[in-house]
């Protein structure tokens, strides 16, 4: 077959393809639709916008060998183009290599010196132009070719949709090809079809194709890292990267703009995304669920966990994740509170990822819920002649809906009984009912809102059911759990096993569903295994054993952790790590398995936790849901509440509770200990305006506060000032507002304050920080008085090293002039030169460290803090507040005792006897030599065959049998900082460490 097409009568110019494509017309054709991409693009190059004329143009195109001038160097623009110019201007814009050795054509003058017989070859090779005649093949390279021909081959060759609608003057064959050309701007919408085309023609459109191939195209882009980059994909197969600022929208047109290669890009890129990227919102129309809707699919997993919701005081008791996967029915509590009625209310959501994993949602949203709808009848289904199941819209309380006498069918009282079920909204009424059609009324059933289901007749139909339910379909998620679905709903199962009743399987029962669980004694094989259920019996009473095999879906997927968060639990904090799926207690309960660190990435070594991170005692193990088997492990922080602030929780070496037990690859998250106890007013004064009459207020507490809900710091009833022994509401004329995120400023008018001038502090009630904790029940109260003499007062002194003292001042101070300070030793009349570093501010309080240029004694010993000589104290709060005067406040020692180095050597001696470590400062030993290993000459000595004793600043190891000369004896302390085993006089526990020294010989 040929591998060319051949003119057709209506198109004396070009015909596609046929047959087989030559492979220089695939290349040629890639190339050129990426060109015929940017023709939007130079919309006005093509006909002189760009402000060069045709002859600017032709020198472009002329310098880069697209076209080329007549023998007297002329463009000659006016002159008609002939067929073999345009065979060379086509086969140079679309990149043709001249073919010479081959003259396919016949026309007179037609040889192998003609210069245009290798374009003539390139364009018909490449099935780009046809002959004028193809049965003589004369190609009439130097007839003209019209305007509608140009179009036609170009529009052929780029590939351009041919449009519906035409207007225009071509012949009718060619009326489909100008009309796209003119909507391409290849050719323009004034010019006349029928006429010969000129060589200013051929520039203008020759120039923007130019234009155009200069300038690679986007061909595609590619988004990822969360919207934050696009990569784009350039017609010269380029790859452009791009960063930006924002985020883009998910499944948003944006504009994006880039540079690359000198040009300049504007590109309307949409992240096209299916897993969800925010909340779209929370609404309930009922007081017992709330529908958290998202904006994209999540995770059927983390978003069906009912404590990954939170509502305070309420209990979700089920999540149920819709068939999109794009929301959440919450069903709270039966036995619980409503929802909040018709108040904005906070639901917090925690630990829910989207589909892809790329999104984990830790937020809290609002919602308002009122209940104005009336309960409803949703269905009336027949269980067979001996049942019927009644669905309503929304839960109803179990003492109406279990009521039988509710319900009539065909208008008379039923005999029966009817059973309840909560989550699903329905009541199966047993009861023996005629094959035919009845009708069911049901009449005060009432919702947790007081209505009253509406009374409507609802038919439906009872067909007799004589067979027991049939197993429809069956899946085995892994060797220990099979799910059995039914034709019907069933009532009861008797028994279920596999293989033989030897393996025996705890049953379960929703709906048409039969969860079979088998202990890890008694799992299912790795082949096809067969299962029994004895006993399948519908509402119909009808039963029969039933078998099926199945082949388990091995389950090679890692466990993950889906969260972590910390809550106060009495006196400790608990951290509760949740995992994907159910993992196996032993690795989960193992300590070594949990690293915890602090913020700054160091470990953290508190209370409840080992030098290495680890919990000192076991984590709980907790299976909330014996259906899906999900657990949980809570690590408690024994003792005291972990400090406010961000940590990090790293969990390796859990292995799931499949057959072969994958283990996770190592997971760092990271939560959030948010302050708890009583919020407080750490300070307050007033300002006076006499120009305006009017006074300012001011309430910093020790935290930043709510500023809605029940514990707004904005309600102006929630302030008293103290004039003598009276109790003063702020009139209501008065004003508050935010001043800080945890200072309010009240204003009014001076002639509305009552007894102002005797005033000396200031009461607060029912104020609460942005996690819910209130001021004490008494109220908080704090001095007030005016700002020329309120100050602020410096809190604890602690040495924390031998050349670092910090302070603590309940204030956020804005300037801190290290003249006003000094540090001190009262004993010996020294002061010490240091530096100022200020920490920040937080809970109240500003952090400053002082750091020393000189050492002080490692026991903080008569070292104190104080502010220097007469001279006005020039450090002041971000309100202008002066720090108050400081004569003296001893600093607390917090300075590790370390081992004492002299000449660069620890002070260690060794005698045949033992060892004796000195230490810098007077040491204490508060357990038994058991804390201590002792080796000699890397022999490990019995506890019971060392004594171990401090006097002074030595700690000294005697053993029971001397050593040999020359023996090497070590010592090694470990769980110190836990253990507190060895510490100075003031409780601060050394290092562990590991020493040795040699008995001399």
């Amino acid at each position: 077959m040929s591998n060319k097409s051949y003119q057709s009568k209506e198109n004396p110019l070009y015909v596609p393809i046929q047959g087989g494509d030559k492979k220089v017309m695939k290349k040629i054709l890639s190339v050129a639709l990426s060109t015929a991409m940017a023709f939007s693009m130079f919309a006005g190059v093509a006909f002189g916008d760009d402000n060069l004329t045709a002859q600017q143009k032709f020198d472009v195109l002329k310098e880069a060998k697209v076209v080329a001038g007549y023998p007297d160097g002329q463009a000659h623009l006016d002159k008609e183009l002939t067929r073999a110019e345009f065979a060379k201007v086509v086969s140079t814009l679309m990149g043709l290599q001249p073919i010479t050795g081959q003259l396919s054509f016949k026309d007179k003058g037609y040889t192998s010196s003609n210069w245009a017989v290798p374009y003539i070859e390139a364009v018909y090779s490449a099935g780009l132009m046809e002959g004028k005649s193809t049965t003589k093949m004369i190609f009439d390279y130097n007839g003209k070719i019209s305007v509608q021909e140009m179009a036609t081959v170009l529009v052929r060759a780029l590939k351009l949709e041919i449009p519906a609608e035409v207007n225009n003057n071509a012949s009718t064959w060619a009326k489909g090809y100008v009309q796209a050309a003119i909507n391409s701007n290849i050719i323009s919408a004034s010019a006349n079809p029928t006429a010969n085309a000129t060589r200013s023609q051929m520039v203008d459109t020759a120039y923007a194709i130019y234009l155009a191939e200069q300038q690679p195209q986007v061909m595609s882009y590619e988004v990822s890292e969360n919207g934050k980059v696009v990569t784009f994909k350039l017609s010269n197969n380029e790859a452009v990267k791009v960063t930006l600022e924002t985020a883009l929208k998910a499944n948003t047109a944006t504009e994006v703009k880039f540079s690359n290669g000198g040009y300049d890009y504007t590109e309307s890129v949409t992240w096209a995304v299916t897993a969800a990227t925010k909340i779209q919102s929370v609404a309930g129309n009922n007081y017992k669920q709330l529908t958290v809707v998202f904006d994209g699919e999540v995770d059927s997993t983390t978003a069906q966990e009912e404590d990954n919701y939170t509502v305070s005081g309420l209990t979700v008791e089920n999540a149920s994740l819709s068939a999109d996967k794009r929301t959440v029915t919450l069903t709270f509590s039966e036995t619980g509170g409503n929802l909040p009625q018709q108040r904005n209310t906070n639901l917090a959501v925690k630990n829910v990822k989207n589909s892809d994993g790329s999104k984990i949602f830790n937020e809290t949203v609002q919602f308002n819920v009122n209940d104005t709808a009336i309960p409803q009848v949703s269905s009336v289904t027949a269980l067979g002649t001996s049942a019927v199941r009644v669905a309503f819209s929304e839960p109803v309380t179990r003492l109406t809906a279990g009521n039988i006498a509710n319900y009539r069918i065909n208008g008379q009282p039923i005999s029966g009984t009817a059973n309840y079920s909560y989550l699903t909204n329905s009541v199966i009424i047993s009861t023996n009912l005629p094959v035919g059609t009845h009708a069911l009324t049901a009449a005060n059933v009432v919702d947790f809102a007081g209505f009253k289901v509406g009374e409507m007749s609802t038919s439906f139909t009872v067909v007799e059911d004589a067979s027991a339910p049939e197993i429809t379909s069956v899946e085995a998620t892994d060797l220990e759990t099979v799910v059995v679905t039914f034709s019907e709903p069933v009532k009861s199962v008797s028994k279920g096993y596999h293989t033989s009743t030897a393996r025996p399987a705890s049953v379960s029962i929703s709906d048409n569903k039969v969860t079979l669980k088998f202990s890890e004694a008694n799992r299912l094989g790795l082949g096809e295994s067969e299962v029994f259920l004895e006993g399948v019996t519908d509402y119909s009473n009808n039963a029969a054993t039933r078998s099926v095999k199945v082949t388990p879906q091995i389950d090679t997927v890692r466990p993950t952790v889906v969260g972590a968060e910390a809550k106060v639990n009495g006196t400790v904090s608990e951290i509760t790590v949740s995992f994907s799926e159910g993992v196996k207690q032993d690795d989960a309960l193992n300590r070594t398995n949990y690293v915890l660190k602090k913020a700054d990435g160091t470990v953290f070594t508190g209370s409840g936790f080992t030098s290495a991170g680890n919990p000192t005692t076991a984590p709980k193990y907790v299976v909330k849901n014996t259906t899906t088997d999900d657990t949980k492990v809570v690590i408690s922080s024994l003792g005291a509440q972990l400090p406010a602030g961000k940590y990090s929780l790293t969990i390796s070496g859990i292995r799931d509770k499949s057959a072969f037990g994958n283990t996770m690859a190592p997971q760092t998250v990271e939560f959030t200990v948010n302050q708890t106890g009583a919020i407080a007013a750490s300070a307050s004064w007033y300002v006076m305006d006499a120009v305006n009459n009017e006074v300012s207020v001011y309430v910093q507490f020790d935290r930043n506060v709510a500023t809605s809900g029940a514990g707004n710091a904005l309600d102006i009833n929630k302030y008293n000032y103290v004039s003598g022994s009276t109790y003063y509401p702020f009139p209501s004329s008065a004003s508050i507002t935010s001043y800080t995120a945890n200072t309010v400023v009240i204003r009014v008018d001076a002639d509305d304050l009552t007894n102002f001038n005797n005033v000396s502090k200031l009461r607060v009630v029912n104020v609460a920080d942005l996690n819910g904790n209130y001021v004490a029940a008494a109220g908080s109260t704090v001095d007030l008085a005016n700002r020329n003499t309120s100050t602020v007062q410096v809190g604890d002194v602690t040495a924390t090293a031998k050349k670092a003292v910090v302070a603590k001042f309940k204030g956020d101070l804005g300037y801190v002039n290290a003249a006003d300070f000094e540090i001190a030793n009262t004993a010996t009349g020294a002061t010490y030169n240091f530096t100022i570093e200020n920490q920040g501010y937080s809970n109240g309080e500003t952090t400053l460290k002082f750091n020393l240029a000189t050492d002080i004694s490692s026991d903080a010993g008569n070292v104190v803090l104080r502010t220097s000589g007469t001279a006005e104290l020039l450090t002041v709060d971000n309100f202008g507040r002066k720090i108050a005067p400081i004569t003296g406040k001893a600093a607390t020692d917090k300075i590790k005792p370390e081992i004492a180095v002299t000449g660069g050597n620890q002070v260690i001696t060794a005698t045949v006897n033992g060892v004796t470590i000195s230490f810098t400062e007077d040491m204490e030993l508060n357990l038994t030599p058991a804390t201590f290993v002792v080796r000699v000459n890397g022999n490990v000595v019995s506890a019971a065959d060392y004594d171990a004793s401090v006097n002074n600043n030595q700690l000294t190891i005697v053993l029971d049998d001397a050593a040999d000369a020359g023996a090497l004896i070590e010592v090694e302390l470990k769980g110190n900082a836990d253990g507190l085993y060895l510490t100075d006089e003031n409780g601060n526990a050394a290092d562990n460490f590991t020493v040795s020294a040699r008995v001399p010989n």
